[in-house]
């Protein structure tokens, strides 16, 4: 039985302003296209809202997602933590905070996740790297 503990913190700049990135964010129908490329989504966008996802992982095994929302400032920050299942056995919690600052015409985000992965079941960097693949489906969403 092992605990590892990461961090990391994502930048992005897409040429929209805040409230087109906070809406791509908040709205249902958005969010499942850029945010789940397959699977189920619910999504309950305010503060003490829930976020579920159930998809399956690459080797098959039932992957189930549950966020849920602590902090929402429109078009400026959204915080919420998230727990990650893989079958049944929990695999990370996570806090993540994301802020949206305007830059220019455009939105810089800024998106930092702290993570206690258990038991080797993810590593940091698979956690890294799956946030910036969705981050740049964002900004596919945004064009």
């Amino acid at each position: 039985m092992t605990v590892k503990h990461a961090t990391f913190t994502l930048e992005r700049t897409y040429p929209v302003p805040p409230a087109r990135v906070f809406a791509a964010w908040s709205d249902p129908d958005a969010k499942t296209r850029w945010f789940v490329p397959s699977g189920t989504h619910e999504l309950d966008f305010r503060v003490g809202g829930r976020e579920t996802v159930e998809a399956a992982g690459p080797d098959g095994t039932p992957l189930s997602v549950l966020s849920l929302y602590h902090d929402i400032v429109p078009d400026q920050r959204i915080v919420y933590s998230t727990t990650l299942s893989g079958g049944d056995a929990l695999a990370t919690v996570s806090i993540t905070t994301v802020e949206l600052i305007a830059d220019g015409d455009g939105t810089r985000l800024v998106l930092t996740e702290q993570d206690t992965l258990l038991d080797d079941a993810e590593k940091p960097e698979w956690r890294e790297q799956g946030t910036g693949d969705w981050l740049d489906r964002l900004g596919e969403e945004l064009k």
